[in-house]
């Protein structure tokens, strides 16, 4: 604000700050601009104090005081809002179909749309909202961006196939959002299913049913036929009674986005799960960097409503642009506030991608994180090429005894790693700990865009060296990777007394005849060497440039096979 518009808040006149200013050797005119701190100074001089708030706060200031209106006793009992998790062909999609289609709260107006990405039904006169987009990827991706859609989770296991690794990631993924767990063990009716071993798998993971003395619900049905679904419906209703989620049905509506896109007719479309408060027609609205008002609203079954009440999933249109799932979304007072809002937002976007990775833990910086007291966890995931090297790196990790920082394995599976875990590992500032095996192309990417440190690794002593030493401050890297490109192996052709040469395009990147070679096969590292001899069709080259074919020979091996992907880099000395 200018001296003039502090004047005017002062209740002083903008001469007499002159002449303060001017007695103090300081020399300003009634329109100059004034910092936070040349504010705080002429408030100084008049013997008054002044508090800082974001001109968001202060927009959003009459909404916060209408949500404090009423206190407790505004709050009323609110349904809940489940999400289903689990393996592939575990049953999911067919649980929720089952669900939905039996127990609709208007089966007049026919099949329930896909798109909205949530449904509510009605189950003995009480609502129940579920997200329509099982998995943990989906989940996540909304807690990554603060999103707290879910209150509790169902989690879906086979009978017939038993806890797997996408269950293993469901309950990690489940248990780090904090929210209670409620097991479908699917499929019973199917022939020789064991529900017991089943619960005994479930325990290795942290789940314990109710039956051997845990507090996890657990409900075996069958989502084909239709058996024990009423009585899962019953456990979501009890669950919710015992928690009470509540919320309050008179403040300015707010909710998350869940899915959004471009429709070529409508524009800007967005399916919003209204958490609190009442959403009309006319509705002024800021969501994440944008803004807008709400021109039309439909329900799960494509009816248009005049209203919608809380915890009620509804496709909004009105948005001046596509919005992010897992953004916020709040109702102003008018459509100018939230354009100045969603201004102000943009222009945080860029400093707020630039400080992203600003609190990302990483094993160089560590011990100094720890002095600053932090740092009290070290989370890690653990991917590893089988199942023997993930328990004895396990055990040796469990061995390590640090007075001021505990180790925390949140997730740990063997196979490649995939987008889940750096979802996972960024949601939760988790250091990914890759033991012979490496992440696809669109993976690194996220990695890098995540900022997430994946630490590779071939021998188990080196790993464990590396994790002590950086909780003792002595981790000095020796050695870092450089990566070129990626080769993907079309043919292999055998040599007389040459051996095999693998027929090659290079689909990212570059080839280059002195760097590392690493045969990536299923996302397991099968081999490490070096090339001894690069074709580029017959003449022997330096190197190849992404999008070119080549002939690779590596040296000492020669078991490479069509479908391999090779990555070459180089080790450069630090």
């Amino acid at each position: 604000m200018t001296i003039k518009d502090l004047s005017e808040k002062m209740g002083v006149k903008a001469k007499d700050i002159l002449q303060k200013l001017l007695a103090k050797g300081v020399l300003y005119t009634v329109n100059k601009s004034l910092s936070l701190e040349e504010a705080q100074m002429i408030l100084d001089l008049f013997g008054m104090e002044c508090k800082s708030i974001s001109f968001e706060d202060k927009v959003l200031e009459d909404v916060r005081e209408e949500e404090t209106q009423g206190g407790e006793e505004s709050l009323c009992e609110r349904p809940p809002v489940v999400t289903v998790m689990g393996h592939v062909d575990h049953g999911k999609t067919t649980l929720l179909d089952t669900i939905r289609h039996t127990h609709v709260a208007a089966k007049e107006h026919g099949g329930i749309t896909q798109h909205i990405g949530a449904s509510k039904i009605l189950f003995k006169n009480k609502p129940i909202v579920f997200i329509d987009t099982p998995g943990h990827e989906a989940f996540t991706k909304l807690r990554l961006r603060g999103a707290n859609v879910t209150d509790l989770v169902i989690l879906v296991v086979a009978a017939d196939d038993g806890v797997k690794p996408q269950t293993i990631e469901a309950i990690n993924h489940a248990k780090s959002a904090g929210v209670p767990i409620i097991v479908a063990i699917n499929k019973i009716d199917k022939p020789d299913v064991n529900l017991l071993k089943v619960k005994q798998e479930l325990v290795q993971y942290g789940i314990v049913v109710e039956e051997y003395g845990g507090d996890a619900v657990c409900v075996p049905v069958s989502a084909k036929k239709g058996i024990g679904i009423e009585d899962l419906l019953d456990m979501i209703l009890l669950v919710a009674e015992v928690h009470e989620f509540k919320g309050n049905p008179r403040i300015p509506a707010k909710g998350t986005i869940l899915e959004a896109q471009l429709d070529p007719q409508r524009g800007p479309i967005a399916s919003v799960l209204i958490q609190e408060g009442v959403l009309s027609l006319g509705d002024a609205f800021i969501s994440g960097s944008t803004a807008g008002r709400v021109r039309a609203l439909f329900d799960d079954k494509g009816k248009r409503l005049k209203e919608a009440k809380m915890v009620t999933p509804v496709e909004v249109s009105g948005f001046e642009e596509v919005p992010a799932a897992g953004d916020s979304f709040q109702v102003v007072n008018t459509i100018e506030k939230a354009q100045q809002i969603s201004l102000l937002r943009k222009q945080m976007a860029v400093d707020e991608k630039r400080n992203k990775t600003a609190g990302r833990l990483s094993l160089n910086d560590l011990f100094d994180r720890i002095k600053e007291k932090e740092v009290q966890k070290l989370p890690l995931i653990l991917k590893t090429d089988v199942q023997g090297s993930m328990e004895a790196i396990e055990d040796s990790l469990a061995k390590i005894q640090h007075p001021d920082v505990t180790l925390q394995i949140i997730h740990k599976a063997a196979g490649p790693i995939t987008e889940s875990d750096i979802l996972l590992a960024s949601t939760t500032n988790a250091i990914i700990i890759a033991y012979n095996v490496r992440p696809s192309k669109r993976t690194r990417e996220q990695a890098k865009e995540e900022q997430v440190e994946i630490r590779y690794y071939s021998i188990i002593y080196q790993l464990i060296e590396d994790i002590k030493q950086s909780l003792e401050g002595i981790l000095k890297p020796i050695e870092k990777e450089h990566f070129l490109g990626t080769v993907d192996v079309r043919k292999v052709f055998k040599v007389p007394r040459v051996g095999s040469v693998a027929g090659c395009y290079v689909s990212e990147g570059k080839v280059e005849k002195d760097g590392q070679v690493r045969i990536v096969r299923n996302g397991i590292v099968v081999h490490t060497g070096k090339i001894q001899t690069l074709h580029h069709y017959t003449q022997e080259v330096e190197s190849v440039k992404e999008g070119q074919e080549c002939g690779i020979r590596l040296e000492n091996y020669s078991d490479i096979k069509a479908g391999d992907s090779l990555e070459v880099f180089k080790i450069e000395q630090i």
